[in-house]
Parts: C-alpha cells; structure tokens; sequence
C-alpha cells in the first residue's frame, strides 16, 4: 500500500473516532447527589362564632336564721356569682337585641312531710359586682315576700314567677365582655312553720 493510501486510512479512522465521540449520550447525575424541593401551605386560623352564655359559681345555698322577729323568722344566705359573657362581634348579634337573666323558685318542701312553704315567702335583692363601663347592664329591683310591705310597687309577691336579676336593653353595646351579679336571699315564714329541712330550686335562666 501506498504512503499516500496509508495516510487517506488513518485520517478516516480519526474522522469516525471524532463522530461517534459526538452522538454520546448526556452524562447521568452522580449517586449521591440531592435536590431540595421547597414546600409551602397557608393554613388560616379557625374562626370560630361568639357565643352568649351564663355561669354560676355554685349551684347550692344554705341558708341560716339570722334577723328574726317574734312573728317572722328570717332565714337568709347569698346566691353564688352568675357570670353572663359575651364573646360575639357586633355583627353577629341582632339588630335591637337585648338579654336578661331571670329566676323563679319552687315551694320549699319538708324533708319530714312538713307542710311546703310557699315561693311566694322567698325573695331576693340583686347586687351588680362588675357591670362593665358602658353602664348599660343593670341589676333587678328587689323582690320581698309576701309577708313584707312593697318596697316597688306590686313587689311583695317573692320568687313565684320569672323575676329579673341582671339585664341590658343593648346587646350589641355590651358585647365581647363578661358581667358578674349575686343576689341576697332570704326566706320569711311565720313564727309557728314547722320545723325541720325544707328544700327550693331556685332556676335562673338567660334570655335574648
């Protein structure tokens, strides 16, 4: 073979080296490597409605003799704090809405078959300890028994129907707070009531 065909060989084999050498495929990552990929979430607080609701601190009283008469005995204690709290926004709460806590009392019944003595001998004074700065929540008049003259007119009737402990006529004004009230209580008999222990339930209830 000639120098010259020599030569023309060598070239074409170089020329199909650098071919091939130009169709490889891209190089895989190398084991081991990592790639990080960035998570995201935007969760939203959970909202959840304002309610109005009522709590008493206790749900019993004892009372005991204290101011009786020669005609009347007298038996008094205080009822145990009654938060109202409001947790509602303005608009959550009706248009001229309004709330109020009332109570009413059963007979007081004998233990021993005693003959009951009437709600009408169970009254109450109400007393406001935190009514918030609007001077909107206001406590209810007195209530005497049936054995007292009327300190309010057509007051001397006791605890036999729904009669006001706490109240506003402005939901809306008062809202997003808590308003506390107790009550002095205290039952009237006659000096001859029977002895022994007598038992009332005394219900309160909130309105709006």
């Amino acid at each position: 073979m000639s120098r010259w065909n020599r030569k023309r060989l060598v070239a074409a084999g170089a020329a199909g080296a650098m071919l091939a050498g130009s169709m490889a495929a891209p190089a895989a990552a190398e084991p081991g490597d990592s790639a990080d990929v960035r998570v995201t979430v935007d969760i939203e607080e959970i909202r959840e409605p304002g309610v109005l609701a009522m709590s008493i601190a206790g749900n019993a009283v004892a009372l005991s003799e204290d101011g009786s008469t020669l005609l009347i005995r007298q038996f008094t204690g205080t009822l145990p704090t009654v938060t109202v709290t409001d947790t509602r926004t303005a608009e959550e709460i009706p248009e001229g809405a309004a709330w109020a806590v009332l109570g009413s009392a059963t007979d007081f019944v004998g233990s021993a078959g005693q003959a009951p003595i009437s709600a009408g001998h169970f009254g109450w004074k109400p007393r406001l300890i935190d009514g918030g700065e609007t001077g909107l929540v206001t406590e209810g008049e007195e209530v005497v028994t049936v054995l007292d003259e009327p300190t309010q007119p057509g007051n001397n009737v006791g605890l036999v129907d729904q009669e006001l402990l706490v109240s506003t006529f402005d939901s809306e004004a008062v809202a997003n707070d808590a308003y506390s009230v107790d009550a002095d209580l205290y039952l009237r008999t006659p000096a001859d009531v029977a002895a022994g222990e007598y038992t009332s339930t005394l219900t309160l209830s909130l309105f709006e």
